[in-house]
Order: structure tokens, then sequence, then C-alpha cells
């Protein structure tokens, strides 16, 4: 079985990124980074997706979690390593 794909849609110089990026590398997850700050296309798309404009934006498999600090509520609640170790 495999897990489901993680995709953060960053920025640089942002604190939250890097925050998520590190979550995730501390729970042994790789994941899909997509700059949207150098690439209009991806931003444009990120933000009919999700109806936000700011980064980061985490996506496991199908699933918009949102920022950061959505993540991290979710972390919380045990919720998010259920996520990731879903089918993809």
């Amino acid at each position: 079985m495999s897990t489901p794909k993680v995709l953060i849609y960053t920025t640089a110089r942002c604190p939250y990124c890097e925050w998520s990026k590190a979550m995730f590398q501390e729970k042994g997850v790789d994941y899909e980074e997509v700059r949207i700050d150098t690439d209009d296309e991806a931003r444009q798309a990120v933000m009919e997706k999700t109806g936000r404009s700011s980064a980061p934006q985490i996506f496991i498999g199908d699933v918009h979690v949102g920022g950061y600090d959505d993540m991290v509520a979710l972390d919380e609640k045990g919720e998010l390593d259920t996520l990731l170790k879903s089918p993809a």
C-alpha cells in the first residue's frame, strides 16, 4: 500500500512554509514543494482550488489540509498521521 502524495505550495522567506516542511521531515514523510512566488500558473491554480492566496497550502492526496495552523490542529487531534497513512 502506498501513502498519499503530499504537496506543499510555498513561497520564499515564509516561516510557516519552513515549519510545514520541517514537520513532514520529522515524520519521515516525503513531499513535493511548488513555489508559487516563482510560478504564476501554480499560484493561480492553487488559488482556484482553495480560494486562498496565502502560503503554505498543503494537500495530502486529494485532501486540502489548509495552511500550517490547520496542519498543526489536525496533528494535535491525532488526525494528521491517520491521513498520512491512508491509501493513496
